[in-house]
């Protein structure tokens, strides 16, 4: 059979250096190398593939199964690969290639018990996190880009986070550490986590805010709500407060486990410590989920090594404030626990009611409420000394605030400077109700200090299921350890209540708040 001679002379055409039948043979070659690489290469990707050696299936995969990246809701599983395996194809494969060395340590059983695994842990998160930071955290942001967030879907915390962290230039490994595996960077050091989260300037995907101008003090209220006649060295009573007239304020309060102050301040325990340390309040982060945390100190989930059965998590709290030219004036109503939850620590008073008050002068107060004169080595907390009964304190009356060691309680500055701080104003006005009908008032500064009232009174009743305490305190104390209350003022305020017979640390409290006196605040007290 004679040959066709344009198809003999196509086939004798060379393409680089190769007839076009050869060329044409390669290039199937070539697809089908490829098919197989690439679908080898996925397959390495498949979950299945990744939990086959018992490294992997018996120690990180039965702590990821834990996790919402695992089940959720939405029913969308984000598998091994997705969180440690580019999706771009150059990346990809340089992440295969890395990975290649692993197959040296499973034939030399490096990590090949779970014993040997926990020992190189920290090793390999470490290795890992260096990876993401290195990459802006690419894996992640396959899912969880800023730019697709809707803030108002999000938990305030989350939502304040994330404003954060695209305004300094911290990307997502620096928070989210420990969410599918054990959290091992509890262990590093504080000083070593805080390089290994400092922000990326060259990452920042927004602007910081300019400083926001101090805010204007509103003017008293020309309106009054009701007649008083009080006078500064007269009888408290505010029996002549029309309560029904006055505006009311709401918070939870909730059960704080065994979180001091340098817990707030150590990010291995903390995750909202950078925030706090770069400016922001607690209830900028948690005004919105205080119940949430409490069950989880109540549970014994966080923070908290000796729950109580039956512990509330939270308690809300309906607050009214009014003020006259003498005296402050409050009512508070919350709802009564179940009694018999706990053990009776102070079978004198089942409810005991506490306000604190800072002028401004003890640090980090105004941001942090009560936290300011609560410590790890305060007694039932875990740096509690043995033989020693701690009370609260302030920072400014020891020489060190170690969150290390947490040591601080005996590190006393002398007792002159002590006397000075009183005399200028760095303490914690404390004053406290007690449903047995005492009234108490004091301070915070190298201790708490209690002494029978003065310059305050509450009174106080069950009525039904909930308690009404009301309170009358002179603006102008004649007591050590008083804030001079001013109208036209704001002051920072941290509520806490004891229920069920509590004592000691086993209370309730809020976060930070501003009671102001004919003045922006979250508690506006009413002129009268």
């Amino acid at each position: 059979m004679a040959k066709n001679p344009i198809v003999s002379k196509l086939l004798r055409m060379k393409i680089l250096g190769a007839t076009l039948a050869g060329a044409a043979v390669i290039f199937v070659a070539g697809i089908v190398f490829w098919g197989a690489f690439n679908t080898a290469m996925e397959a390495t990707n498949t979950m299945t593939f990744c939990i086959s050696c018992h490294e992997m299936r018996d120690n990180v995969f039965q702590e990821y199964k834990k996790t919402i990246h695992y089940t959720n809701r939405s029913g969308v599983q984000a598998t091994c690969s997705d969180c440690h395996v580019p999706r771009d194809w150059v990346h990809k494969t340089i992440r295969k290639i890395q990975a290649s060395g692993e197959l040296l340590h499973k034939a030399l059983g490096s990590v090949d018990t779970p014993e040997k695994f926990d020992a190189k842990r920290l090793v390999l998160a470490k290795r890992v996190w260096a990876t993401m930071k290195g990459s802006d955290s690419r894996e992640c942001r396959n899912c969880h880009a800023f730019d697709q967030m809707n803030p108002d879907m999000q938990k305030q915390r989350a939502r304040k986070q994330h404003e954060n962290a695209k305004q300094d230039g911290n990307t997502c490994i620096d928070c989210h550490k420990g969410i599918a595996h054990k959290p091992v960077h509890q262990l590093v050091p504080e000083e070593e986590m805080k390089e290994l989260e400092k922000p990326v300037p060259a990452a920042k995907t927004v602007q910081a805010p300019a400083p926001a101008p101090a805010a204007k003090q509103a003017a008293p209220s020309a309106a009054p709500v009701a007649a008083s006649s009080a006078a500064t060295s007269g009888p408290l009573t505010s029996a002549s407060v029309d309560w029904s007239k006055v505006s009311e304020a709401k918070t939870v309060l909730f059960y704080p486990g065994q979180t001091g102050i340098e817990w707030v301040l150590t990010g291995t325990e903390h995750g909202g410590a950078r925030a706090y340390k770069k400016g922001d309040n607690c209830a900028g982060c948690h005004k919105e989920e205080t119940s949430d945390m409490g069950t989880k100190m109540v549970t014994g989930t966080k923070a908290e090594t000796k729950p109580i059965p039956g512990k509330r998590p939270a308690i809300p709290l309906q607050i009214k404030a009014a003020y006259d030219a003498s005296n402050l004036y409050m009512r508070f109503e919350f709802p009564a626990g179940a009694a018999g939850a706990g053990p009776r620590m102070d079978g004198q008073n089942e409810i005991k009611l506490a306000m604190m008050i800072d002028q401004g002068k003890v640090d980090g107060a105004a941001r942090n409420g009560c936290w300011a004169t609560c410590h790890m080595d305060a007694r039932d907390m875990p740096n509690a000394p043995a033989g020693k009964t701690v009370t609260k304190y302030v920072a400014e009356s020891r020489t060190q605030l170690d969150t290390t060691k947490r040591d601080n309680w005996d590190k006393l500055k002398p007792q002159a400077e002590i006397d000075a701080l009183l005399a200028g104003g760095t303490f914690m006005d404390l004053t406290r109700f007690m449903s047995s009908g005492a009234s108490e008032q004091g301070y915070v500064l190298a201790e708490r200090v209690l002494n029978p009232a003065k310059d305050v009174a509450y009174t106080g009743k069950k009525e039904g299921d909930k308690w009404v305490v009301t309170m009358v305190r002179r603006l102008k104390g004649s007591q050590p350890g008083e804030v001079m209350l001013e109208p036209g003022k704001a002051y920072a305020v941290g509520f806490a209540i004891h229920d069920d017979y509590t004592n000691g640390r086993f209370h309730h409290v809020s976060v930070d708040m501003q009671l102001g006196l004919g003045a922006e605040g979250d508690i506006k007290a009413s002129k009268l």
